[in-house]
């Protein structure tokens, strides 16, 4: 049978009218939000109390998003961003809101988001954990893009939606000895024969010093290593190479591993690619306040779910409660053992376990008198299956997610538990994200 070729018709994209909006909040994700003839509009980039002009970008069922065209009426609480990088660079989104305002704006939208999509009511909510607004980041991770056109390594963050990468000399979230490091270190890259094969570039600024981290793809020649060699010397920070294989080898510095303490004395060990809180002060107010809301008593026994290298382990141990820590990445269990052996913490378990698999035959699985957890963004609720066995009166639950809070409140509630407080912590200012610690407890 003959097929004959018909044509489809070409779909037309409609270019909508720019509108006019009154934004009355933000949005979990630092979107202003706005009412669109009985829909809800998200448009980035607009505030609260703001008359704006927008157009519409894409619509759904129930809501709509924009683009911010113009604010037509401004907030009190706009200002000029900190930044020359900003609107290009995909790191920070809030820079153009001022510092309170900003937390004022994520701790409504916590408490909101929490109230209507985790079906509860908070009992109380506590001040927000909150630190220095620029300067604050003791670890990050750059990406590079080698160019071929013009045959130079750009050093910097993703472009706003865009794998493309911002090439950028100083960065103010960032430790300001790691920002003075960003131009000599561009320069000093640029200078390798085998820069266009180098992967993320790690910076930190921690206890044991300043140290950057370069991903390799292929081996460095001698050459190379020695203009790293230089650069650390000149700059007073250590060198490592990390390879697809994962074997460190360090050019210049300190070998040994990179390590920051705690107010207690703990000193935590970690490799590259561990997990470590970014921010130092705001790491130690959660610790702080984490011990606080427990209220761990001596000889109680405490299970840290998620508890990576220590970071909470140790603290709680050392406040007189019997630990057990788990954790899925099997290396973070050694160095976590190692963490408690350097610190002085004895009695201490540590596991390694998939949080997220069947979990019946556990040996660390059994009555224990507080839960802490630590989840990455994906939240905990597979481990929370199993509160039936461990039934904690207490539970804090450290949250980088939001929604996944949310989400998790509900086999909470569902065992006999209620959130007594909830509070933000203000781990990346300038940024939407929003990070929080809430404390559920049996209801009596």
């Amino acid at each position: 049978m003959a097929q004959f070729y018909k044509a489809k018709p070409r779909k037309t994209q409609r270019t909508l009218a720019k509108q006019s909006f009154d934004v009355t909040q933000l949005d979990h994700l630092g979107a202003g939000i706005a009412d669109g003839e009985g829909k809800i509009v998200f448009i980035p980039g607009a505030l609260p109390g703001e008359r704006v002009t927008a157009q519409i970008t894409e619509q759904k069922k129930r809501h709509a998003k924009a683009k911010l065209i113009k604010v037509e009426s401004a907030s009190t609480a706009r200002i000029e961003p900190n930044c020359p990088y900003y609107g290009r660079c995909g790191g920070c989104d809030l820079q153009h809101l001022a510092l309170d305002s900003q937390r004022d704006a994520k701790q409504a939208a916590l408490v909101n988001l929490i109230e209507k999509m985790g079906r509860t009511q908070v009992q109380h909510i506590s001040a927000p954990l909150s630190g220095e607004g620029w300067h604050y980041r003791r670890r990050a991770r750059m990406a590079t893009q080698y160019q071929r056109d013009s045959k130079q390594l750009n050093l910097g963050f993703r472009a706003l939606a865009s794998s493309d990468v911002v090439n950028i000399d100083a960065c103010p979230v960032l430790a300001k000895s790691l920002s003075d490091l960003l131009h000599p270190l561009n320069l000093c890259l640029n200078q390798l024969s085998g820069k266009r094969t180098l992967g993320h570039v790690e910076l930190l600024s921690v206890d044991s010093g300043d140290g950057v981290v370069v991903r390799i793809t292929t081996a460095l020649n001698d050459k190379d290593k020695a203009l790293l060699i230089a650069f650390g010397q000149a700059h007073q920070v250590s060198v490592t190479l990390l390879d697809d294989d994962g074997q460190l080898e360090t050019v210049t510095g300190e070998s040994g591993l990179p390590y920051y303490r705690l107010k207690d004395g703990s000193q935590l060990g970690f490799s590259p690619g561990n997990f470590i809180q970014v921010n130092g002060e705001i790491n130690q107010q959660m610790i702080t306040q984490a011990i606080d809301w427990l209220q761990v008593e001596p000889g109680e026994r405490v299970l840290d779910l998620f508890c990576g290298v220590g970071n909470f382990t140790l603290p709680l141990a050392k406040a007189g409660a019997k630990l057990v820590g788990v954790e899925g990445v099997e290396a973070m269990v050694t160095q976590a053992k190692r963490n408690a052996e350097a610190s002085g913490v004895e009695g201490t378990e540590f596991y390694h376990a998939d949080l997220s698999a069947d979990l019946s035959n556990a040996p660390w699985l059994g009555r224990i008198d507080k839960l802490l957890l630590d989840p990455a963004r994906a939240g905990a609720f597979e481990s929370l299956q199993w509160l039936k066995k461990m039934k904690p009166k207490a539970i804090v639950y450290i949250s980088c997610n939001p929604v996944s809070l949310a989400r998790d409140c509900e086999p909470l509630l569902a065992q006999g538990y209620v959130l007594s407080c909830l509070g933000l912590i203000d781990m990346f200012p300038q940024t939407h994200h929003i990070e929080a610690m809430a404390l559920f407890e049996l209801d009596k």
